[in-house]
Parts: C-alpha cells; structure tokens; sequence
C-alpha cells in the first residue's frame, strides 16, 4: 500500500487554511525544517508539484510537498513559493547561500552589533556570513570571552534602534554559558548559540579531512587537547588558520551555527517599523 503523506491529513490542511504565514521564495541554500518530520536541511530543489528538496548535514535527502505553514525559517512557520522569475545565468550567490548583492554604494554600519565569544568565531562568520553583514552594513565584534556579559550588555545600552545579538558556544543546559545567557533579559538582546565546545567543533570534520574531532578529557584545554589528539605537532594559531582555509561555505558548517548566526541578523537588521 502506497504510505500516506503525513500532510494529508483534513484536519492539518484545515488548520493551514485558517492561517497566514510568511511567504518567502524558495532559494537554494535556505535552511529550513520541516515541521511534520522535524527533518531540518537546506533547499537543494523545488521540483515540479511543488516539492521542496532538503539535504540534511549527512547529504541526505527527503522531498516534502510545499504545504503553507509546512516549513520554519528561522523559527517562523511560512508559505514557500516557485521564484517568479528564474534566477539570470550570471547570479552568483555569497558563502552562505545568499544572492550577491551590487556592493558599489558604501554604508554606514549601524547601530547594532553581533558579539561572539573570540577572534576565531568572528573570522569564521567573516568567511561564510561577511558579504551579508557588510551588505546590512552590521559589524560583528568579539568579546574576549562571556564572564562579564551582563556588565558588557549594561554598558552597550541597547534599544530598538541599537538591538544586540550575541552569539555563544555550548549553549546546552546546565553549562556556564546558558547560566549567563540566562542572566539577561533584556527586549533588545537575543542570545543564542550551538551546542559545540568551540566554534572549531562547529566546522564539520570532513571539511578538514578528519572522521571526527577527537574527545578532550575534562579539565583540559579544548584546543590544545583536539590537536594533541590528532597527533598534530602545531600550535593552536597555525592550526586554526589550516581549519578556517578549508571552510568555503555554509555547508562546511553544522546546522545549529547556521540558524542561530542567521536568526542573529535577521534579529539585528529588522528596522522599528518593521516589527
């Protein structure tokens, strides 16, 4: 018996139907998550009968009817659409997915800002988010470390117009870093993370040529430990500088770094009048 598509059911497409969601195109690249199946990938194709295509971090691939409401981007339900216009034979397309942008007209960074914890978190977003971040004219700065966030927060004094993203490592429960994220509360501040160690372990391994990051003892430091494991005789800066050369793209990093640095500047860009 052929299987039953999980969105075929009355009741769902009733609910659908009572509801508005936002409409994007679809774009190869895009992060979603299908919200039937849980299954999260990128859009590698929208086939004829309006299917959407996603390929998971494993290159696996699962075909889902474009059902409104049947797809989050960036933690919002929406309604995906064919593109009106096939995109031009010459569109090229960023790091991280997204169509270039014309960069002839110079602009004034604003306000806001996203934090991240180090240098190599900044340079890694450089390499796969910096034509989007320079195109939405937002500076992405380091904070040395998250101890002092909540004084550094005060100290920034964010407002609607001057809203903050933060981005931390091992944002998993009951580690330091969610204590702190914990710590603040303010309207304007989003804070959010992956679950990795460092931002190195968000790098997929493959991209370096290894099977996996090795396991670091507790207690030892991070870094010195995955390059101690690796048999490697470096130091920690020429290392980092090998492992960022062979990042090309968003597909070379895990999906938790790509939605939370997507959800960051999609949080930090959206003007007053456009909430």
């Amino acid at each position: 018996m052929p299987r039953r598509d999980r969105w075929a059911d009355d009741d769902i497409l009733d609910t659908f139907k009572k509801r508005e969601y936002l409409v994007l195109e679809v774009r190869n690249g895009m992060t979603l998550t299908h919200t039937g199946s849980r299954f999260t990938g990128t859009v590698v194709g929208f086939t004829q009968g309006a299917r959407v295509v996603l390929e998971d971090k494993t290159n696996h691939r699962e075909s889902f009817p474009a059902m409104d409401g049947a797809f989050m981007h960036n933690g919002v339900r929406v309604a995906m659409r064919e593109p009106a216009t096939a995109p031009p034979a010459d569109r090229r397309y960023t790091a991280s997915g997204s169509i270039e942008a014309d960069r002839s007209r110079a602009r004034v960074a604003r306000a806001s800002r996203i934090w991240v914890e180090g240098i190599h978190d900044a340079e890694l977003i450089e390499k796969i988010w910096g034509d989007d971040l320079r195109e939405a004219a937002v500076v992405v700065e380091p904070l040395h470390g998250a101890d002092d966030l909540v004084s550094a927060v005060a100290q920034f004094r964010p407002r609607p117009d001057r809203k903050l993203g933060v981005l931390l490592d091992h944002l998993v429960a009951g580690s330091k870093e969610t204590r702190i994220a914990q710590s603040v509360t303010h309207s304007d501040v989003l804070i959010l993370g992956h679950p990795y160690v460092d931002i190195w372990q968000a790098i997929k391994p493959d991209t370096f040529g290894i099977a996996a990051w090795p396991e670091v003892p507790r207690g030892q430091p991070w870094k010195e430990g995955v390059i101690t494991g690796l048999g490697l005789n470096i130091d920690s800066g020429r290392f980092w500088t090998k492992v960022l050369e062979s990042v090309s793209s968003y597909r070379d990093v895990e999906t938790p770094l790509v939605n939370a640095v997507e959800q960051l500047i999609d949080f930090v860009t959206i003007d007053i009048d456009e909430r």
